[in-house]
């Protein structure tokens, strides 16, 4: 893709509003630090939410091995996507920021982070870069606080 293109896909000029989501169908229940079990009960019961699939993916991740780095890649892979169906719902249009500061919209964007994270420990440089740039142009606050985590 070229910087042109990418540049007219996330502008941010004046007029392009924030993209706020709806609060997460399983933000409540995921509150504080679930253990596993309770990850897996809200990902069956709300398989639509990014950040149950993104806690999923971080705790993963957190495993370090090679299989639950794939386990990380295809949970990450599924939060993006519904954050990205979320997204549209909520009238982005595949530009415009999607700020860390509101609260419903962190599932999608750790589901981001993850996703980067775990195309890295594949050698996957290329969608490595594609979504850590992708979190950047969505949200600067967003990538800097994942990337110290």
């Amino acid at each position: 893709m070229s910087d042109r293109t990418r540049e007219n896909l996330m502008a941010h000029g004046p007029g392009t509003p924030d993209t706020l989501l709806p609060p997460d169908p399983a933000a409540t229940e995921l509150a504080g630090s679930p253990e596993a079990a309770r990850l897996v009960s809200a990902v069956r019961a709300h398989p639509d939410s990014s950040l149950a699939w993104a806690l999923l993916a971080e705790a993963a991740l957190a495993q370090g091995s090679d299989s639950a780095d794939v386990q990380a890649y295809a949970y990450a892979r599924t939060g993006y996507h519904r954050g990205l169906d979320a997204l549209r719902k909520s009238g982005w249009r595949g530009a415009g920021p999607v700020p860390w500061e509101h609260e419903p919209n962190r599932g999608f964007l750790r589901a981001l982070w993850a996703l980067s994270v775990a195309a890295g420990r594949f050698g996957e440089a290329v969608e490595e870069e594609r979504c850590a740039q992708f979190l950047r142009d969505s949200s600067a606050t967003a990538y800097e606080v994942l990337a110290r985590s």
